[in-house]
C-alpha cells in the first residue's frame, strides 16, 4: 500500500459557490468520508481555515519575512486535504473523482514519499 493526498484547490468563484450550498456540500462530503471509512483507505483528513486569516513566510530574501495574505498572483488556494491509504495512483484517482466537488475546484493527487525516500540521513 501507498499513502496519497488528494489536495482540495479552489478558486475565488468555486469558494463562493461551495459556500453558497455549504449545508449540501457537507452532507455529501461527510458522505464521501463514511465510504472511505468503510473501504478502509482514510488516514486523515482536514479543512483549513479562511486563507485571509493566514499568514506567508517568504524566504526570498536574506531573513524570512512574514506578511498577510493573499497570496500574490496565486489563483488556486489549497482548501483541505484527505490523506489516503491505497494500493496505486489509479485507485487514488478514483477516490478523487468521487468527491462531490463543486465545479472549478480541483483536486490534486500526489503520492507521500516514504521515510526511506528522504535524501542523506533522513529525518531521525
Amino acid at each position: 500500500m501507498s499513502t496519497y493526498m488528494l489536495i482540495l484547490r479552489g478558486t475565488d468563484e468555486s469558494n463562493a459557490a461551495l459556500m453558497a450550498s455549504i449545508g449540501e456540500a457537507m452532507a455529501a462530503t461527510r458522505t464521501f468520508i463514511e465510504e472511505m471509512v468503510t473501504a478502509g483507505v482514510l488516514l486523515a483528513a482536514e479543512g483549513l481555515d479562511d486563507p485571509a486569516r493566514g499568514v506567508v513566510v517568504d524566504f526570498g530574501g536574506a531573513a524570512p519575512v512574514v506578511t498577510d495574505g493573499p497570496y500574490g498572483e496565486t489563483k488556486e488556494l489549497f482548501g483541505g486535504y484527505f490523506l489516503l491509504d491505497v494500493a496505486s495512483q489509479e485507485e487514488a484517482v478514483e477516490w478523487a473523482r468521487r468527491f462531490p466537488a463543486v465545479r472549478g475546484s480541483k483536486i490534486e493527487v500526489r503520492r507521500v514519499a516514504g521515510t526511506d525516500e528522504v535524501p542523506g540521513d533522513g529525518l531521525s
